[in-house]
């Protein structure tokens, strides 16, 4: 038997609404109506999986792939390989920044960091 049921990742931001919208982009998830300007959440359209964001004073971006400010986490997101290339224009747009490419197609992963820092994968599925 679990200890605990899995409920939310949550991520340290400067502005939790400014982040919840790129994320809601990313992934066409919906705020949660309960979600003020300290603390918000996403969630999917079944209302299963949530990704929340709570404000941090004085948040220090991580600095990939540096250990002196390291990531603590990042999430993976998959996108059909098909749908790579169209998949990294479209979070460039959003506000993404490219941190490293998949090697020339040598990997099935490209690394980005969103709008405040944190490094996120888009994974070829």
């Amino acid at each position: 038997m679990a200890i605990a049921a899995f409920g939310v990742t949550a991520l340290d931001c400067p502005d939790p609404r400014a982040l919840a919208a790129f994320y809601g982009a990313v992934l066409d998830w919906e705020i949660a109506e309960d979600s003020d300007d300290e603390w918000v959440e996403l969630v999917d359209a079944d209302g299963h999986r949530r990704l929340a964001f709570q404000r941090s004073e004085g948040y220090r971006p991580p600095q990939w792939p540096s250990t002196e400010h390291p990531q603590q986490l990042h999430l993976d997101l998959d996108v059909p390989r098909e749908r790579l290339d169209e998949a990294e224009r479209a979070v460039l747009e959003l506000g993404a920044t490219l941190l490293e490419g998949d090697g020339g197609g040598q990997r099935n992963w490209r690394v980005y960091a969103d709008p405040v820092g944190h490094p996120f994968c888009l994974c070829a599925c």
